[in-house]
């Protein structure tokens, strides 16, 4: 776990740094479409981020869970993470 957390937080800088530039390119009126193509750019790295978070939540927290006879709470997390997922 450890390790994922360093590379999330490094994914993160790198996102920071990204809308940096972002709000650096909105101040000097860059062209719309170079903004827009950053900006997607930033919600994929973001999404990249949430399934990692996800499955990790999943592989650890949930199955725990599962283990300790707690499957109901188990269940809900599970259907949180797909509502989320979705949205």
């Amino acid at each position: 776990m450890k390790k994922n957390r360093q590379k999330i937080f490094r994914r993160l800088k790198i996102i920071e740094g990204q809308v940096r530039g972002l709000q650096a390119m909105v101040e000097k009126g860059s062209y719309c479409i170079d903004i827009i193509t950053q900006t997607s750019a930033v919600k994929q790295a973001l999404s990249g981020i949430e399934d990692a978070l996800m499955e990790g939540h999943l592989k650890t927290c949930v199955i725990d869970q599962i283990q300790k006879g707690k499957e109901t709470k188990a269940q809900e997390e599970i259907l949180k993470v797909y509502r989320l997922k979705r949205r």
